[in-house]
């Protein structure tokens, strides 16, 4: 564990597959009943995926300048670090790992043991709750149990090496799109839904405003992964053209898969049957294709999700590694195999908090939660690019992002918009949201302290005075002078 450098293996294809997996994943599977029970209105649905679709493209465009400009593995940790300075920079890397990948692995591991509990029609069981001060701090059922094994099966997986966790990736990747584009082709095919369910309203127009940025705060959620394959710079080859490339190929292919997604949900299911619903994919399949075919795609719903659990696993270590080689780390996370070139501490410190989350969250909270601490950080990193272009104009020898100033003006404008709703209507995870940007300070203040009593420990050991030393041989060199009395 002694080698410290990630290698260039990455081609355009797996930074592509990269993004693609990590979006379409738990999101468009769990979160449009969501939506629908805010909006009530499949119109407003439609639309509110649009808009989010449009927002991860203006974001997209504008990471794509970003990883032109710094080429390491780290994305927002690496670009807010140059942008606004190491502190900034030290508090993505922090929501990161708490919030970015970790809590989005520990969504997409519960959505996994649910479908695949219901592809093979077992019970979730009893649930086993441990009780604080009377609220239950943790809790643990059967689907707890498998959400756990895949977390663990899987970041085992890509600590073995890169190429096998690329191989992996890839292949569940190119299952998963098979699958969707197969189950969208089919469902239009059936003739079990109805048209009709696009014409049914049921809430009023009244409060419209702040139901929709709190439906785009799961949507987000949705689209969380569009800048993928900029953690993954270190390890791209030409990242100048690839990471850019990548990121605005995975959001159009993504939005347009969005969009057909949820147009069969609204051709299976009323707004009534969708409402709240977290299961959303698997009554669409049980009303266009009946209870036993249902299984099946359920089936397949649950290996999709293993795709975009495998794709975070993969690219959130690479933040924890460039914080660590920064010094604003522990150095065990900055450690990589020199067997395997993977960072199996920081892939195993990122599967541990997951776990915890698990057993721990509730699912809509933990939605709402991660939905909302990443548009706040994605929207300082595209405030940075602003920040950057002003101090030192733009990219002379790379990509620029395509439509600015206006690009990242939609992109901040609309996110700010999602964050006041979201504080104004679900204080709840916001504060916890930035509860954890709280301690997040604290241990970088932790750090820079222990930095510099390190630092000035050095600087003492260096200005220490060697006291006189006897000479070699036993024989003592006099000063001139010195020693005349004796002589005489």
């Amino acid at each position: 564990m002694n080698h410290s450098e990630l290698k260039r293996e990455i081609g355009f294809f797996t930074s592509t597959t990269l993004v693609v997996a990590n979006m379409v994943g738990t999101g468009i599977f769990t979160t449009s009943g969501f939506v629908m029970k805010e909006l009530g209105s499949p119109s407003a649905m439609l639309f509110c995926w649009l808009a989010g679709g449009i927002f991860a493209l203006c974001g997209a465009l504008c990471y794509g300048e970003l990883g032109s400009r710094f080429p390491s593995a780290g994305g927002e940790y690496v670009y807010l670090k140059e942008t606004f300075g190491e502190w900034m920079g030290f508090l993505s890397g922090w929501i990161s790992m708490v919030v970015g990948f970790s809590a989005p692995i520990a969504a997409a591991a519960f959505a996994f043991a649910i479908y695949s509990f219901q592809a093979l029609s077992i019970s979730p069981g009893p649930l086993l709750t441990i009780p604080l001060m009377g609220i239950n701090i943790i809790t643990v059922s059967s689907q707890s149990f498998v959400a756990v094994g895949v977390v663990i099966l899987f970041s085992i997986v890509h600590c073995h090496s890169l190429n096998t966790g690329s191989w992996v990736q890839n292949l569940l990747t190119l299952c998963k799109v098979g699958f969707v584009v197969f189950f969208i082709t089919a469902s239009f095919l059936s003739e079990n839904g109805s048209t009709a369910h696009f014409l049914k309203e049921t809430k009023t127009i009244t409060g419209v405003g702040e139901r929709f940025a709190v439906s785009l705060i799961f949507i987000s959620f949705a689209y969380s992964g569009w800048n993928a394959s900029a953690y993954m710079g270190g390890e791209i080859k030409t990242p100048g053209r690839n990471i850019p490339l990548s990121l605005t190929t995975g959001v159009f292919f993504v939005t347009g898969i969005y969009l057909l997604m949820n147009i069969v949900y609204i051709y299976a299911l009323t707004p009534e049957q969708m409402s709240g619903a977290i299961d959303v994919g698997a009554r669409a399949a049980v009303s266009l294709f009946g209870e036993n075919l249902s299984r099946a795609i359920n089936g397949a719903i649950a290996l999709g999700l293993l795709s975009v659990l495998s794709a975070m696993i993969m690219t959130g270590p690479r933040v924890y590694y460039a914080m660590s080689k920064d010094g604003i780390f522990f150095e065990l996370f900055a450690r990589v195999s020199r067997s395997r070139r993977t960072p199996v501490h920081s892939i195993f410190l990122q599967a541990a908090i997951a776990v915890l989350l698990i057993v721990t969250a509730s699912y809509e909270e933990l939605l709402i939660y991660i939905g909302f601490t990443l548009s706040l950080f994605a929207t300082l990193t595209v405030a940075g690019l602003v920040r950057l272009r002003l101090r030192e104009g733009p990219n002379a020898n790379g990509y620029r992002t395509l439509g600015y100033p206006v690009t990242p003006l939609i992109f901040i404008t609309g996110n700010l918009w999602i964050i006041w709703f979201s504080v104004k209507s679900r204080p709840a995870p916001a504060i916890c949201g930035f509860a954890t940007i709280g301690l997040g300070i604290c241990v970088y203040l932790y750090f820079k302290r222990r930095q510099s009593i390190l630092s000035s420990g050095n600087k003492r050991q260096k200005e220490k005075v060697i006291g006189p030393q006897d000479p070699p041989n036993g024989k003592m060199t006099l000063a001139p002078g010195e020693g005349a009395d004796q002589n005489k």
